[in-house]
């Protein structure tokens, strides 16, 4: 039987944007569309909806729906996914508040549960 050998894999700790981490251009796009793409699966699951009454509810065909509930989301911008959130019947806020770090940009945070 052969001995195994144990290698040591180095880590790096994530920056909380997986988009940013693999160097992917719009980052933070990216990361803002996935996590109300999220949101917005997560409603559609708890309301029960197949996808022919989500696309009815939300005024967009099933395909896009598909593309959706698959996070295929080139075709759709931040601001409408928000819309398709308050759609299903959720309020979304917008907040501003200073950056800590001066001299930096401003970022962009999705939160909720």
């Amino acid at each position: 039987m052969a001995k195994r050998v144990n290698k040591r894999i180095p880590v790096k700790a994530s920056s909380g944007n997986v988009f940013a981490d693999l160097g992917l251009p719009d980052a933070e796009d990216l990361d803002t569309k996935t996590r109300l793409a999220v949101k917005i699966n997560r409603m559609v699951a708890a309301q029960r909806l197949n996808q022919v009454t989500a696309a009815a509810r939300l005024n967009i065909s099933q395909p896009k729906i598909s593309a959706l509930k698959n996070y295929r989301l080139d075709g759709f911008s931040v601001e409408r996914l928000m819309r398709f959130i308050t759609a299903l019947g959720e309020d979304v806020e917008i907040s501003f508040k200073p950056r800590n770090t001066a001299g930096s940009h401003g970022r962009l945070l999705v939160q909720g549960p």
